[in-house]
């Protein structure tokens, strides 16, 4: 009987010592992490270091004691489920991690190419168009020249160049040329402007070109000072990179100080002069030129300085909001989108889709496109109050997944790491506020498509000084 006490004794004790040993290396894992990713303010980190090192230490000495058999037992079922807790953690410290490292300015912008032929033409492949005449804009910018080069290392081609879309456009139904290359986003514009042309050609080939930005912050210290921020919505699925047309356009104001945050909702067909351009356009055009061009555009418009842009796509929204199981948006009206989906006025339970749906409507409503800005801000307060739930911790990693890809932006990791410590330590709530701009409904000239008038919304000048008040309030320190 000795012997066999003697023979347990062996076995169970080197496990005891093993899962002393595993509890401190896991504390000391965690607490690493804490500290590398740096999101607790100092005291707290220091609350958390005494925290976890008694517990480890108390378990660890209830696990190695050598008087009672019952204290030992409670002592390793405690560590197992302590052990079990600190894994966990090390799991959304990782992936927490993970979505920090890919914050910041991206050096590029993704410029999708279509090869389109008419459909009467019958060429289905890029090949037979060798020896041929294909149109294009003329060969100004990079990612035209780089087209270009991809274009030439597959076939030899005569290139016939127009300074204006619609001409080129015009050539190509003529048949004066035999193919077209246009950038995906002009595409678009010109299949909106022409049903007709749109059901007139094919793709034979399309590629991405990537092209580098400039880069468009103005940093400051976001726990003091007052701060603007871009959110820019492309008409895209797939990729964020991609230059695209912006349907959403905002500006958010946040004063850390006051704890005050205002939203400037600007209409996508807003009539304005593009950034760096100097050109009259819509403003969801700005986009085609990448998220630069938009963010000069607005701070002309309402004479501001924009620190940081945060740009998402089609994609983005159906993706986060599924993350959390979904989210409750206040609409103004009964309604039903173009995909189907029904709204009633009040509280409305959504998923992915149903809620991009929501943000994208606009034909459904006498006020068209103002009706949509209202609900895109509605979105954004529904998407934070999900966000700011206590459950939210159940579906964390899952958000963390979907907007590891679902955005870029140029705010650098130690910008919000810092933010968030302030929040954490101040622990108050925030006064958010919102603004539309509005205007009258008007055909201008464009300069993505100078062919013909186009739809677009000539701004209410007294809306623009109002809002220019408004985030001026905000931004007084």
């Amino acid at each position: 009987m000795q012997k066999k006490e003697a023979k347990n004794k062996k076995v169970i004790l080197p496990f005891f010592k093993y899962l002393a040993i595993l509890m401190v290396i896991i504390t000391i894992i965690t607490l690493g992490l804490f500290k590398f990713i740096d999101v607790l303010p100092g005291e707290y980190y220091l609350v958390l270091c005494v925290l976890l090192v008694l517990i480890t230490i108390t378990l660890v000495t209830m696990t190695l004691t050598k008087k009672g058999v019952k204290k030992r037992i409670f002592g390793t079922m405690f560590s197992l489920v302590y052990i079990v807790i600190l894994v966990m953690g090390i799991v959304y410290e990782l992936n927490t991690l993970g979505f920090l490292k890919k914050l910041g300015f991206v050096n590029y912008k993704t410029e999708n190419y279509n090869v389109i032929v008419l459909k009467n033409k019958n060429i289905k492949e890029l090949d037979k168009l060798d020896n041929t005449i294909i149109g294009s804009l003329d060969f100004k910018t990079e990612g035209l020249k780089k087209a270009k080069n991809k274009i030439d290392k597959n076939l030899n081609m005569d290139y016939k160049t127009y300074d204006d879309i619609t001409k080129l456009k015009d050539e190509f139904i003529k048949g004066n040329v035999d193919s077209m290359l246009v950038e995906e986003s002009i595409l678009a514009i010109l299949s909106e402007e022409n049903e007709e042309f749109a059901q007139s050609y094919q793709v034979v080939y399309d590629f991405a070109i990537d092209v580098e930005t400039e880069d468009v912050l103005k940093e400051v210290d976001i726990t003091k000072d007052s701060f603007n921020i871009y959110i820019s919505g492309i008409d895209t699925y797939g990729s964020v990179s991609s230059v695209s047309r912006s349907d959403v356009n905002m500006v958010v104001s946040v004063n850390p100080k006051k704890n005050k945050i205002e939203i400037i909702s600007i209409p996508r067909d807003y009539y304005v002069l593009l950034g760096g351009i100097n050109e009259k356009d819509k403003l969801t055009h700005a986009g085609i030129y990448g998220v630069d061009v938009s963010v000069k555009t607005l701070e002309e418009l309402l004479d501001i300085k924009i620190n940081y842009y945060v740009k998402v796509n089609f994609s983005s929204l159906t993706k986060i909001v599924d993350a959390l199981d979904g989210v409750n948006v206040y609409s103004e009206y009964d309604f039903v989108s173009r995909d189907g989906y029904s709204y009633k006025k009040g509280l409305n339970y959504v998923n992915g889709e149903e809620a991009l749906s929501f943000v994208r409507e606009r034909k459904a409503f006498t006020l068209g496109d103002r009706v949509r800005g209202e609900n895109q801000i509605r979105m954004i307060e529904a998407l934070i109050n999900k966000a700011l739930s206590p459950k939210i911790i159940i579906k964390y990693n899952s958000l963390l997944k979907a907007l590891e890809s679902s955005f870029v932006t140029n705010m650098k990791m130690d910008n919000l790491t810092d933010f968030i410590k302030k929040q954490i330590k101040d622990n108050k709530s925030w006064d958010i506020d919102s603004y539309s701009l509005d205007g009258t409904d008007g055909y201008q000239y464009t300069y993505s498509y100078k062919g013909a008038k186009s739809y677009v919304m000539i701004p209410d000048q007294e809306t623009i000084i109002n809002a220019k008040n408004k985030i001026k309030e905000v931004m007084n320190n």
